[in-house]
């Protein structure tokens, strides 16, 4: 069974709804499911996310925390100058999902899916290949 990393980019106080809704819409993208999923990867300025660590626990999954600058030296396909403003890297999810992954874009099954849940918060998720053997 192919297992991947979610990489995971949100608003601050996004809630545990809108992160597992944008999680669930992007692995039926890719034709996975909650099974093929070894963990979690963001930056280190979620480290305190409650919807995120509250949506980690859920499922048992352990979150890889990177600095902006480990995930700024990733090549990505969907950089982003908004994202690089706010947290000083241009990726969140992409590179966050590579790193955790150990690979590079070719194992990158979902490149930047966007949610905006009902609260208005914002929710990206990338998945990529796990290569860690």
């Amino acid at each position: 069974m192919i297992k991947v990393v979610l990489g995971i980019g949100c608003d601050r106080d996004t809630p545990i709804e809108s992160i597992e809704t944008a999680v669930f819409q992007a692995l039926q993208e890719a034709q996975l499911s909650i099974d093929n999923v070894r963990s979690l990867a963001s930056i280190d300025k979620k480290s305190d996310e409650l919807g995120l660590l509250s949506f980690a626990e859920k499922y048992y999954w352990q979150i890889d925390f990177y600095t902006a600058e480990q995930l700024s030296q990733v090549e990505v396909l969907n950089p982003s100058e908004v994202v690089r403003k706010y947290v000083g890297t241009p990726a969140v999810a992409e590179a966050a999902a590579l790193l955790s992954a150990h690979t590079k874009m070719q194992d990158l099954l979902v490149e930047k899916y966007k949610y905006r849940g009902a609260d208005n918060r914002n929710a990206t998720v990338s998945i990529a290949r796990d290569r860690v053997k």
